[in-house]
């Protein structure tokens, strides 16, 4: 298990390796559904009991819980001085979410948002990807962009508040809702806990199993280890889904993506110490196919003041020949 270092692992192998890998993944599985429940419970409770609008609460709370994994990886490689990783980490975490897992929310739950609320945030959204690129054109993103990009987050954070306060306005919290805070508050933090090391559970024992039944290295990367990081936004978009809070589930995807690429990578850079090198491929690849994704997102959504079923179909695609052409180029077929 890479994050928790079971050590005895690798003294395994064979039956009782996929044995245990698969007694941890059902752990990580019952872990990650039933975080899932408490934690957009008490989010979506959160926001009724305050009258704090839910896409705000998705945005804010719910968005910096979910990023927990991003921060942590691309924190920890910048220190490791893996600055490809961090990069890659964060900007492919921003691409999986808006295609994939935004693309899922749309398809489920289309449907009007407020134009007011959203335009700024995706704004914002759209810019910090573009302006992330242009900062990294020549190659390197220097140490000073992260004032830059932190201005971005800044802006995000007061509209995010004042926001919050204009929809709190006049709405008292009851006796009876005050006795709900603390088992609220429990429930938030231990439903983020459960999907956090439930969602680590799911890609390490995942990880083993799809070794010990012989599946590549190359494709239990693009698939197990690239969802791995994005798991808690899936999960908290599903559960969203099913319990039919499309704004906490598109709040939190915006909330996430800002958080991404305003605030951990240039966190990364200020702890690299220096500027960190940025490959070619992400400039010719990676970087564009992100703006385009968050073009399809936003764009539309704001000119027409509601997202579309089409606006999920068109991400999805985008998502399907993203992992095709990852793993043509990482097999060789084709390269850039």
């Amino acid at each position: 298990m890479d994050f928790f270092g079971f050590v005895f692992f690798e003294s395994l192998s064979g039956a009782p390796l996929l044995a245990i890998a698969a007694g941890f993944f059902l752990v990580g599985l019952v872990l990650t559904i039933k975080g899932g429940d408490w934690f957009v419970d008490s989010a979506s409770w959160f926001a009724e009991a305050t009258g704090i609008p839910k896409f705000v609460v998705g945005a804010t709370i719910v968005s910096f819980a979910t990023t927990l994994p991003e921060l942590l990886v691309s924190v920890r490689a910048a220190m490791n001085g893996s600055a490809q990783l961090a990069i890659g980490n964060a900007v492919g975490s921003v691409t999986a979410n808006t295609t994939l897992i935004m693309g899922v929310s749309l398809v489920a739950m289309a449907g009007i948002i407020s134009r007011k609320s959203f335009s700024l945030k995706g704004g914002l959204f759209l810019g910090a990807i573009v302006g992330l690129t242009v900062l990294s054109l020549s190659g390197l993103l220097p140490t000073w962009s992260a004032f830059v990009l932190w201005s971005i987050f800044v802006i995000f954070m007061i509209s995010n508040v004042v926001e919050g306060k204009k929809g709190a306005v006049g709405d008292e919290i009851d006796s009876h809702e005050k006795k709900e805070i603390p088992s609220k508050i429990f429930f938030f933090l231990i439903g983020t806990a459960s999907i956090v090391f439930g969602a680590e559970f799911l890609v390490s024992s995942g990880k083993t199993i799809a070794s010990g039944i012989g599946i590549s290295e190359t494709i239990i990367g693009f698939t197990v280890i690239a969802l791995g990081t994005s798991l808690p936004e899936l999960v908290t978009t599903l559960t969203a889904i099913r319990k039919k809070e499309a704004s906490l589930s598109v709040g939190n995807i915006i909330g996430a993506n800002i958080i991404d690429t305003t605030l951990i990578l240039p966190l990364c850079a200020v702890i690299n110490g220096s500027a960190l090198p940025v490959e070619r491929i992400n400039l010719v690849f990676d970087f564009p196919v992100c703006i385009a994704a968050c073009a399809v997102a936003v764009v539309p959504t704001i000119i027409m003041g509601k997202f579309k079923k089409w606006q999920g179909f068109v991400l999805l695609g985008i998502y399907a020949l993203y992992m095709l052409f990852l793993v043509l180029n990482e097999t060789g077929v084709v390269a850039l």
